[in-house]
């Protein structure tokens, strides 16, 4: 994302302390065990990611509205002013309220209604989820600990091969 024209693709995803509990390997008729978190606290992340450099940008908010996107990207365009940046979004309230401002080399491409298939970022919330699985975090500092280090540790090469998809980069 030095120079030009980059494509890339935008979502939120809201997570926190409830433990997700997916399928895990045990013997048979053995019902899987883990500690059990009642809290509810999440935070929503706000993620963009460039599917053919496999460059991301996250950042994590409190809740999901026009005002915290609107912060998203602007703390994103900051970072690249020199670049026009087309962003496909979902329809979510957030992305076409009426006060949201743009920054001026950012244009929000609509994916069409209720297909979240579409947008490759989504791979990327489930990947995440998936690691998050049966992890038990006593406190929400002690979660953002635990994603910072995630992200830090995605590769570009990572990022690509969950999002590059032959009918986007072609």
């Amino acid at each position: 994302m030095e120079n030009g024209f980059v494509t890339l693709c935008a979502d939120e995803s809201r997570v926190g302390l409830l433990r997700v509990q997916h399928r895990k390997l045990t013997g048979f008729g053995v019902k899987p065990a883990g500690e059990v978190q009642w809290q509810f606290l999440y935070r929503w992340l706000y993620g963009l990611i460039e599917p053919i450099s496999g460059e991301h940008f996250l950042l994590e908010f409190s809740h999901l509205d026009s005002l915290c996107f609107e912060e998203f990207l602007q703390a994103f365009a900051q970072m690249y002013p020199k670049q026009l940046h087309l962003i496909q979004v979902d329809h979510a309230k957030a992305h076409s309220a009426q006060t949201l401002t743009v920054p001026d080399h950012i244009v929000l491409l609509f994916q069409p209604p209720y297909c979240p298939e579409l947008n490759p970022i989504e791979q990327f919330w489930q990947q995440l989820k998936r690691w998050l699985q049966w992890r038990h975090f006593d406190s929400i500092a002690e979660w953002q600990d635990a994603i910072s280090q995630w992200v830090k540790r995605l590769t570009p090469r990572q990022v690509q091969s969950l999002t590059q998809w032959g009918w986007l980069v072609d």
